[in-house]
């Protein structure tokens, strides 16, 4: 008996066609995938035509736990991302106190058992003295560097301790690549300066396009140097895009997300904070660049810095706004709508928001619809479209940067091991994501 039958599904392949067939589940592994399955299931789900693909694995996500749920948790963020159909996500280690070492990895674990309906790895985050750590606690998907200050108290920017860490260990080192002297340095100019109006719009001019490039060239100098695994985070600028393009080797990887693809700085007049993010959205020719660099291969997969705040606190003046937005659940909405639009194909949706991470992350077995691989899927209607209100949002933020925005794509099911987890706009009792397993050195 399959414990998962899926009927009448146009079923997303890898290369980007399409067929027409059913899709058994058993063990929490696609069992079959044929025109017809016949045979006794514990469910069976009508697809009614709509599109089945791989459930999208967000590699970069901010779920504030421990320290401040009470803009998000792991539950919470979880669900977020089966709605948005993100069936696994890598979460980032700047919560209070940090995930350093291995008895807070360990902490969220056991937590993420608890409370995640989607599959969880988290990142061990790098201090200027936790080198052991960075090396010894398992399971990591990789080690995170800021090397410019963001949201948390964890940056490293100093020359001996990149190179320490760089030069010690096989783990992926993925970086937020902001110079931090740059920054300290254009904040007191700008903000002192009495013929700046001090908006929101000021964050883009203080963390500009070159303080970017700086901590991007030092990231790939340093990976040159030592042969180490690099993931260039959040990639947000042309500039970055045309240096890559010269000096990217087979060592170095990198995402864009979609508020880089998809805000620009002309949206601070009507987003004000909610469009204040690390690093900032940019002018709007850098966009043109980015899906550019997606496009060449330049650029490797989407990720979504999910990174919610509360309206009250984004309320706050400038600089004293928090930088940050939600975005686990529209991101493959977005991408679906670009889809139909014919600005991409769905080979490309696939490998940048499925396979691409799976790949990039050492994750076996996810991101392709395989006999064999994981059942972690989303089926989606690709004839509706449906706007982002904040009122419908499942992050425990309650907004979204894109609300009012038509799009289509949007999830009907999402399933997480073989078992529907969303279902028609609910969260489904009683399942639960695995803790995922990574293959790269060191992990």
């Amino acid at each position: 008996m399959f414990d998962l039958v899926i009927k009448n599904a146009r079923v997303a392949q890898p290369d980007g066609s399409i067929v027409d067939a059913d899709l058994a589940c058993k063990n929490g592994r696609i069992e079959r995938i044929d025109q017809t399955i016949s045979g006794e299931a514990e469910e069976t789900i009508d697809a009614h035509g709509n599109l089945l693909l791989p459930g999208v694995i967000d590699p970069q996500v901010h779920f504030r736990e421990p320290g401040a749920t009470h803009k998000e948790d792991l539950g919470s963020g979880s669900r977020a991302a089966v709605r948005g159909g993100v069936t696994s996500f890598l979460e980032m280690p700047n919560c209070k106190p940090a995930t350093i070492d291995q008895a807070q990895l360990d902490w969220k674990l056991n937590r993420a058992a608890e409370t995640c309906v989607a599959n969880y790895g988290f990142f061990i985050g790098a201090t200027r003295d936790n080198l052991r750590s960075l090396n010894t606690t398992h399971p990591a998907c990789g080690i995170k560097i800021f090397m410019g200050s963001s949201t948390g108290d964890l940056l490293v920017d100093d020359d001996k301790s990149l190179d320490r860490i760089f030069s010690s260990g096989e783990r992926l080192i993925a970086v937020h690549a902001e110079d931090e002297e740059r920054i300290n340095q254009r904040t007191a100019a700008i903000l002192s300066d009495p013929s700046n109006s001090v908006t929101h719009q000021l964050h883009s001019e203080i963390r500009d396009p070159q303080t970017a490039l700086i901590a991007t060239q030092r990231a790939l100098g340093l990976s040159k140097k030592y042969g180490r695994r690099l993931h260039v985070l959040h990639l947000s600028t042309a500039i970055e895009v045309e240096y890559l393009r010269q000096h990217k080797s087979a060592q170095v990887s990198c995402e864009v997300i979609p508020n880089h693809l998809f805000l620009n700085t002309d949206d601070y007049a009507r987003l004000g904070a909610r469009a204040q993010m690390n690093p900032p959205i940019r002018s709007p020719q850098n966009a043109d660049s980015l899906w550019c660099g997606l496009k060449d291969g330049i650029i490797d997969i989407i990720a979504t810095d999910h990174a919610p705040h509360t309206l009250e606190e984004k309320s706050l003046p400038y600089p004293d706004s928090p930088a940050g937005m939600p975005g686990v659940e529209t991101s493959l909405p977005l991408m679906l709508t670009q889809f139909k639009a014919g600005k991409c194909t769905l080979q490309q949706v696939q490998n940048w928001m499925s396979i691409g991470p799976a790949m990039t992350y050492g994750i076996p077995n996810k991101g392709w619809i395989g006999e064999g691989f994981d059942a972690d899927l989303t089926l989606v209607d690709m004839d509706r479209y449906h706007p982002v209100r904040d009122e419908e949002v499942f992050s425990r933020a309650g907004w979204s940067p894109y609300t009012g925005l038509e799009l289509t794509g949007w999830p009907v099911y999402t399933i997480v091991g073989g078992q529907v987890v969303f279902e028609s706009g609910r969260i489904r009792p009683g399942v639960y994501g695995k803790p995922l397993t990574f293959s790269r050195p060191g992990t």
